[in-house]
């Protein structure tokens, strides 16, 4: 049952709720024995069901919103504080720099618990009766595999501990730069927004890139992924997470972000001359 609430109660439920999210994640990783990486996608996936639970509560999908840059910050802290080195905390701070961008933007742009994203409501309206299992499987679970995919490499960097190594610098520019890119799109966004003179988008790095916050997306991961790569050697797993994060944006993202657009008048013409992820100025269309 939706409830209404002001945005500040709003804010304060969703904190209890990613408080009690934090302590199912240790609990049940203190609680469960074997591999370090079973334990915590267990705790994860723990998690992540509490969370469902009160999205059903509050029969609001959009709780779950702050799970994707949350839970690497809940997951990498107690990790680096427990014996921290130059390589884990470049790390760190890369990851908590990404998290804490994506986290401020959505409080930014939280009006309550009242209001669920567009995208959450367009896959109730078109799956009708098999919506909970949709929400339960696709809103909820799958990006937590997604973000523990992604999240893998700085694991496995944070478990062994190499010693840093110059070439490292190349995975930090990387994910530095895809925040930084992610960052100003959003605030050129957010400018955007709050006037909306136009159908479309069309300024700053908008006006090349239709999802240039998504190619921050992207490129953060693999950042992430070459960074451990770097370090540790070539491993499958090391990399499995930005593959999948990339072709989720890629096959599902983008192309549910393009159909809302299309139904605009003049989309043709918006996206015409404009790449879908790198700011490029290509040719206009005839």
């Amino acid at each position: 049952m939706k409830r209404e609430t002001g945005r500040g109660l709003s804010f304060v439920i969703v904190a209890a709720v990613y408080l009690l999210a934090a302590l199912c994640i240790f609990s049940v990783y203190n609680l469960l024995e074997g591999r370090m990486l079973f334990r915590l996608f267990a705790a994860d996936v723990a998690a992540t069901v509490l969370v469902f639970v009160f999205s059903c509560i509050f029969g609001n999908a959009s709780v779950y919103d702050p799970y994707w840059s949350v839970l690497p910050i809940i997951v990498l802290t107690p990790m680096v504080l427990a014996s921290p080195s130059t390589t884990k905390t470049i790390l760190f701070l890369a990851v908590a720099f990404w998290g804490i961008r994506l986290t401020s933007n959505w409080a930014y742009t939280f009006h309550g618990l009242g209001y669920q994203d567009w995208r959450y409501t367009q896959l109730k309206t078109k799956t009708g009766k098999l919506y909970p299992f949709v929400n339960f499987a696709g809103i909820h679970m799958f990006p937590t595999i997604v973000v523990f995919l992604c999240l893998i490499p700085a694991i496995m960097v944070m478990s062994e501990a190499p010693q840093y190594r110059p070439l490292c610098l190349i995975g930090t520019l990387i994910s530095f730069c895809a925040v930084l890119l992610q960052l100003i799109s959003d605030v050129q966004m957010q400018g955007y927004r709050k006037e909306k003179a136009t159908p479309f988008m069309e300024e700053g790095l908008w006006k090349y890139s239709m999802h240039p916050n998504y190619l921050g997306e992207i490129l953060m991961w693999w950042g992430v992924a070459i960074y451990a790569v770097i370090l540790l050697g070539f491993r499958w797993y090391l990399i499995i997470g930005a593959v999948v994060n990339n072709l989720m944006f890629l096959f599902i993202s983008i192309p549910m972000a393009d159909r809302r657009q299309a139904e605009k008048a003049g989309y043709d013409e918006y996206r015409s001359g404009k790449n879908h992820l790198i700011p490029v100025k290509l040719k206009k269309q005839k």
